[in-house]
C-alpha cells in the first residue's frame, strides 16, 4: 500500500468552519460539502460548545469575530486535552507578519487570507487532514512498538526472576535449616529501605522501583554457598577454624558468580543484578571494618549489603538452629542495637526499631 492510500482522508472527515459573517459560512460550505462532512459556528463560543460536544478532524477558523477572537478560540482548544491536536486554519483578512506569527503561537497550522479561492481552500483542508491521519498513523504505530517492548521487556524480567529463583532455590536445597529465611528477610530489606527512603535525608535514588529490586535481589545474599563442600555446608556442629575461612568465601564466591552473569549481560543485567552482587559479597561486612571479604568500613559499604546485614543476623537470632536456640524479638533487637556503630550501620539499626512491629508481623506470617 503506497503513502497516498494509507493516509487518504475519508468522505467522513468533519470540517468545522466558524465566522461570524454568513456569507463566508456559505461560500466556505458550498466548497467544501461535496467532499467532507461540514459543521457551521457563527460565533467561537459556538465553536467551542461543538467542539466539547464532539471534536472536528479539522477547523477553519476566522480570526476577526467579536467577543472571543479566532486566536483566544485556538488558544483554548489547544488547551484542551480533546482538541489539542485537531488542525486549526486561519480565515483573516489580516496580512501582517506579525498577525501570523500571532496566529502560529497560539498553535494555528496555516493561514487562508481573504478574499480566498475556492481551490486554495480545499487544497489546505486537504493537505491538513492528510497530515493529521499520517500523525494519527505514527502515533499508534508508536504506541504498538511501546507496548510490544514493554511486553518483551516483561519477558526478560520473568526469565530472568526464573533463573534466579532456580539459583537461589539449588542454595536453599543444599541447606536445609534455612527454612523461610529467604522469605523474611527479603521482607525485612524491602521494609527498612522504604522506612530510610521515607526519612527527610533519604537516599534519592532509593526509589520505590529501586527498593522493589533491592527485594528481589536479597534472597542472592548467600548464592555463594553452592560453591561450599556438604561436608562443611551441612556439618551439625561446630566449625573447625579450617573449615570457617572456607565458609567465610561463600561472600567472595557469590559476588563472583553475580558479576560473571553481569559482565554476559552487559547493558541488559538491570538494577536487581547489582544489588544482588553487592547483597552478595558486602552482608558479612562491618560497619567497624572487622568483616569480611574486604574489610570495608562505614558508608564504603554498600547500602544494599548494610540493610542485608541488619536483615540476616536478626532473622538469625530469632531462628532456632541444631546448634543454638532462638532469641525473643525484644532480645534479637537488644543484640542489634549493641552492634550499632561497631558491627551494624547505625541508621539500618534506627530503622529496625521504627519497624519492629512490621518485623514482627513478617516474621510470623512467614514462621518455619
Amino acid at each position: 500500500m503506497t503513502p497516498p492510500e494509507i493516509f487518504a482522508v475519508s468522505p467522513q472527515a468533519t470540517v468545522l468552519v466558524v465566522d461570524d459573517t454568513p456569507a463566508n459560512l456559505t461560500l466556505l460550505a458550498q466548497v467544501l460539502k461535496p467532499h467532507y462532512r461540514v459543521q457551521l459556528a457563527v460565533s467561537g463560543a459556538k465553536a467551542l460548545e461543538i467542539c466539547r460536544r464532539q471534536p472536528p478532524d479539522l477547523i477553519v477558523l476566522d480570526v476577526m469575530m467579536p467577543e472571543l477572537d479566532g486566536y483566544e478560540v485556538c488558544r483554548q482548544l489547544k488547551a484542551a486535552p480533546a482538541t489539542r491536536r485537531v488542525p486549526v486554519i486561519f480565515l483573516t483578512a489580516l496580512t501582517r507578519t506579525e498577525d501570523e506569527s500571532a496566529g502560529f503561537e497560539v498553535g494555528g497550522a496555516d493561514f487562508i487570507h481573504k478574499p480566498f479561492n475556492p481551490a486554495t481552500v480545499l487544497a489546505r483542508v486537504q493537505t491538513h487532514l492528510q497530515l493529521k491521519l499520517a500523525e494519527d498513523h505514527l502515533l499508534r504505530h508508536n504506541a504498538q512498538l511501546s507496548g510490544e517492548l514493554e511486553a518483551r521487556r516483561r519477558e526478560v524480567e520473568r526469565l530472568r526472576d526464573t533463573t534466579l529463583f532456580v539459583m537461589v532455590s539449588l542454595a536453599e536445597f543444599r541447606d536445609a535449616d534455612t527454612g523461610n529465611h529467604i522469605q523474611r528477610t527479603q521482607e525485612y530489606v524491602r521494609t527498612l529501605a522504604r522506612w530510610i527512603a521515607a526519612q527527610p535525608d533519604g537516599p534519592v535514588e532509593l526509589t520505590e522501583a529501586a527498593i522493589d529490586e533491592l527485594a528481589k535481589a536479597a534472597p542472592l545474599h548467600d548464592i555463594g554457598k553452592v560453591a561450599i563442600p556438604d561436608g562443611i555446608l551441612l556439618k551439625p556442629g561446630k566449625l573447625t577454624q579450617e573449615e570457617w575461612i572456607i565458609m567465610k568465601t561463600h561472600a567472595e564466591q557469590g559476588g563472583d558468580l553475580l558479576q560473571r552473569a553481569i559482565d554476559k549481560l552487559g547493558d541488559d543485567a538491570g538494577l536487581m543484578l547489582t544489588y544482588g552482587k553487592q547483597i552478595a559479597r558486602h552482608h558479612h561486612e562491618k560497619w567497624d571494618g572487622s568483616g569480611y571479604p574486604d574489610g570495608l568500613t562505614g558508608h564504603a559499604i554498600p547500602l544494599s549489603a548494610r540493610l542485608m546485614a541488619v536483615a540476616d543476623v536478626y532473622d538469625a537470632l530469632i531462628s532456632v538452629r541444631p546448634y543454638k536456640t532462638a532469641m525473643s524479638h525484644d532480645e534479637a533487637l537488644a543484640f542489634i542495637r549493641n552492634g550499632s556503630g561497631s558491627h551494624f550501620d547505625p541508621r539500618v539499626v534506627e530503622a529496625l526499631d521504627a519497624c519492629l512491629d512490621e518485623v514482627r508481623g513478617i516474621a510470623s506470617r512467614w514462621a518455619d
